[in-house]
């Protein structure tokens, strides 16, 4: 009787350790490190480009300000540049799409619809360039994975890419498709 006793208390206790829930929470260890380096923005670079109108110049110096927000991912730096633009285009005589492709970028705070905008400037911009260049080069960049895969095209003043459709999150995704001169 005292083996059953036994061998039954020791059942009972192999079961409650059995069932037993031992589910221990971890937290995990935070680590703060502080940090001098800052982001660093990319700037434009000169524009080695001299066109035939000083108009043309000035919207090709206000495209390549925008470009370089966007490449920044300054939504609000963005949208100062395209009413700057804006201004260099209405002085020049555009489409009408053109303009409220700006206005959009100007008008939002948002950069992926101010990168959606671009792509509708850049065609319109490209057809200017195209036999107005006096001296110096205009570069027509492209990123493949732009847009879902779709791709997206734009104009810089160099041969370095710098993306203004991914920003910092792929800078230098993108190739040279075409040099205007």
């Amino acid at each position: 009787m005292k083996i059953t006793r036994y061998i039954s208390v020791l059942a009972v206790l192999a079961i409650l350790s059995s069932c037993k829930n031992e589910t221990k929470e971890t937290t995990p260890e935070v680590k703060t490190v502080e940090t001098t380096q800052q982001k660093s923005a990319h700037t434009a670079g000169a524009i080695s480009a001299e066109f035939d109108d000083a108009k043309l110049q000035s919207v090709f110096t206000a495209y390549v300000a925008l470009k370089t927000a966007l490449v920044n991912t300054d939504a609000k730096k963005a949208s100062a540049e395209a009413s700057n633009l804006m201004t260099a285009l209405a002085n020049i005589g555009v489409e009408e799409t053109t303009l409220k492709a700006a206005q959009n970028v100007v008008e939002t705070d948002d950069v992926e619809v101010q990168r959606a905008a671009f792509v509708i400037i850049t065609k319109e911009v490209e057809q200017m360039m195209e036999g107005a260049i006096a001296s110096g080069v205009v570069y027509k960049q492209y990123c493949p994975m732009a847009f879902n895969n779709t791709g997206a095209y734009w104009l810089s003043e160099s041969k370095e890419i710098r993306n203004p459709y991914f920003g910092d999150k792929m800078l230098k995704c993108g190739r040279i498709e075409a040099e205007i001169k």
